[in-house]
C-alpha cells in the first residue's frame, strides 16, 4: 500500500505550464506556473478503480440466482459412494447414510459452490488463466468443450509429474503457471488422489475442485461437496463455471467501456 501509493504521489507531480502574468519589473513582463485547472485521472487510478469495483459488494457479479438446491438434487449432487469408501475429512459434509451410501448436505453445497464460483468470477474478472482438469475419460469432451467456449484451458490426459513444480524442465520458463485450476474430480483412479492437487498446494495456486464422499478436501483451496461421477452433476459444474466465467469478463469488457478504458467496437463498414 505504501509503495502504491508513492506512486500515486509521483504521477500527480508533473510540470504544470507557465502562464503570463502582468507583473512589470524593468518593462519586461514575468511569467508564474501555477495549475489553472486540475489534472485529468490518471489511467492507472482508473484501471484501479475498475478492478476493486466487485470487491465492493459479496455478490458483485450475482451468482446466486444460477443455481437453486433443487437443480443439485435433480441432478443428483448429493449422491456419494459406499459408507465403506468414506473418507474421514469427508465426515462434516455429509447430511447422513442411507442403504449403505453417504448423502451429501446440499446446504454446505451451495454455500461452498456459490464461494467457488465467485472466487472463480473475480479471478476471470481481473483477466486471470484458468485450468479445468479431469482424469474421468467419459468427460474429456465435455470438459475440453466447456475450457473453450469461456476462452480458457483444459487438461484431460494423463498428469506427468512435475508439470507445476518443474515447469523450467518440462516446458519453458517463459511459460505461466495458471492463476486458478478447478479439478472436476480430485481423483486420478477410484483411491489415488490427482498429482497435480499436491503440485498446486506447493506452487501455492488457488483450486477449486468437486470433492465426493470418497475424496481428500484437506488440500483443495475452495471444496466443493458433491458427486463427481454422474453425467447430469458434471454437465451441471461444468455450465455453473461457464457461465460464471463468460459473466465475469462481460463485465470486465462493461466497466472498461464505462470508464473510457476502451473504445467501443464498431463494425467496419
Amino acid at each position: 500500500m505504501a509503495v502504491q501509493r508513492l506512486a500515486k504521489g509521483l504521477w500527480g507531480l508533473r510540470p504544470t505550464p507557465a502562464v503570463a502574468t502582468g507583473n512589470f519589473f524593468g518593462g519586461r513582463n514575468r511569467s508564474t506556473a501555477f495549475s489553472v485547472q486540475s489534472p485529468e485521472p490518471l489511467v492507472d487510478d482508473v484501471l484501479e478503480q475498475v478492478l476493486n469495483k466487485p470487491l465492493e459488494k459479496p455478490d458483485f457479479f450475482r451468482l446466486s440466482e444460477l443455481f437453486t438446491l433443487k437443480q443439485l438434487f435433480d441432478a443428483r449432487v448429493h449422491l456419494g459412494h459406499k459408507a465403506g469408501c468414506r473418507h474421514r475429512l469427508m465426515a462434516p459434509y455429509l447430511y447422513g447414510c442411507r442403504l449403505g451410501h453417504d448423502i451429501i448436505d446440499l446446504d454446505q453445497t451451495m454455500e461452498l459452490l456459490q464461494q467457488a464460483l465467485n472466487f472463480t468470477a473475480h479471478i476471470a474478472y481481473r483477466g486471470g488463466i484458468i485450468l479445468f482438469i479431469s482424469r474421468r475419460r467419459q468427460f474429456c469432451h465435455l470438459v475440453e468443450s466447456t475450457a473453450k467456449s469461456c476462452g480458457e484451458y483444459a487438461h484431460t490426459r494423463y498428469w506427468q509429474g512435475g508439470l507445476f513444480t518443474n515447469l523450467e524442465m518440462q516446458l519453458d520458463h517463459h511459460v505461466r503457471l495458471p492463476d486458478l485450476v478447478i479439478f472436476l474430480s480430485t481423483l486420478n483412479n477410484v483411491l489415488k488422489m490427482h498429482q497435480a492437487i499436491k503440485e498446486t498446494a506447493k506452487m501455492n495456486i488457488p483450486t477449486v475442485g468437486v470433492v465426493d464422499s470418497n475424496c481428500n478436501p484437506c488440500l483443495v483451496t475452495y471444496p466443493v461437496p458433491g458427486n463427481d461421477d454422474t453425467p447430469d452433476s458434471v454437465e451441471l459444474y461444468c455450465e455453473l463455471f461457464q457461465k460464471t466465467i463468460l459473466r465475469a469478463k462481460d463485465t470486465r469488457r462493461y466497466m472498461e467501456l464505462k470508464y473510457g478504458l476502451k473504445a467501443p467496437f464498431s463494425p467496419s463498414s
